[in-house]
């Protein structure tokens, strides 16, 4: 039960994040899948999803009730199962697409993710990690500036991006008097450190880059925080772009004072390259422009400042 639940929170980690807002609760039979997988009952879960589709035929929520059987299997290890509830899970959500829409179905939109993503991770289980980077580019390709986008993109960074040159850093508009690219700071260790205005965990993460930019900024660490509008300020009030801009400001000199005089690119583009469907996101990237660390999801300070030692 550990192992099953700790691997479905790196799932959730893993799974997209929209803006605040635009969630809604689970419905019944996505509830009760999900409390199947908690039980590690999986027939039990095919069994609710049997029962709902004979009663009220293929909807959203029932593509995204599969959807949680594909991850639950492979949390609990159960590869042959959950690539087969992925495969079901593509097939029935792209089918939906001929008459729905990625924008205006939440359900939908998790349940093609999460089929994709969990697809790629059997391939990745399997040994065969070619075969899931190919698939992940594919499928990129396909579903490119979707809602899934940046998920698809992270997971194939997850995959891949370690060890190879960092994507550029683009800044049409930035906080701050000034901006610098990964060009010019090549020489130093760069910290990325993609954030959103309404993000809890990223605030939550600041105390401890501050400490580190703080101890390392001699030896040549720097940090670059990109960030975005998301159409909304507080409460998910929607705001125009001039507005969002202002409030995003206003929250990094509330939250994020330490990056004052740090570079704070603003725009979408960067958080596609990088896949930033999880905030914060944390990229380390050495001293020649080679990402060494990439993770959705808070880090500890010890294990950051151990990664950044290693790079210094």
């Amino acid at each position: 039960m550990r192992h099953i639940s700790a691997a479905l929170a790196l799932l959730t980690v893993l799974a997209v994040t929209s803006p605040v807002g635009a969630q809604t609760a689970p419905t019944n039979i996505i509830r009760e899948v999900r409390a199947t997988i908690a039980d590690q009952n999986f027939a039990a879960g095919e069994a609710l999803i049997d029962q709902y589709r004979a009663v009220h035929g293929v909807t959203s929520e029932m593509i995204a009730a599969l959807s949680w059987l594909a991850r639950g299997t492979y949390a609990a290890g159960q590869l042959d199962m959950a690539r087969q509830y992925s495969v079901d899970t593509h097939a029935l959500a792209v089918s939906a697409l001929d008459t729905g829409s990625l924008e205006d179905d939440y359900d939908l939109e998790i349940a093609l993710g999460a089929a994709i993503e969990t697809d790629a991770l059997v391939r990745a289980a399997r040994g065969d990690r070619s075969s899931a980077v190919y698939f992940l580019e594919r499928e990129i390709e396909t579903y490119r500036d979707t809602k899934i986008h940046k998920r698809l993109q992270k997971n194939l960074h997850l995959l891949s991006l370690e060890g190879q040159p960092a994507p550029a850093i683009v800044a049409p508009e930035y906080l701050g008097s000034s901006v610098q690219t990964l060009d010019q700071l090549r020489g130093n260790v760069v910290l990325l450190f993609f954030w959103a205005h309404w993000c809890p965990d990223c605030k939550a993460q600041v105390p401890a880059i501050a400490r580190l930019l703080e101890k390392y900024r001699s030896e040549g660490l720097r940090v670059v925080a990109p960030t975005q509008r998301f159409g909304y300020i507080v409460s998910g009030q929607d705001a125009p772009p001039d507005e969002e801009l202002r409030h995003i400001e206003q929250v990094q000199n509330e939250h994020y004072a330490f990056l004052r005089n740090e570079s704070v690119p603003v725009g979408d583009a960067n958080l596609k390259r990088y896949g930033v469907s999880t905030t914060p996101t944390l990229v380390l990237v050495d001293r020649e422009g080679i990402v060494r660390l990439y993770r959705p999801g808070n880090l500890s300070e010890d294990d950051l400042d151990a990664a950044i030692r290693e790079l210094l």
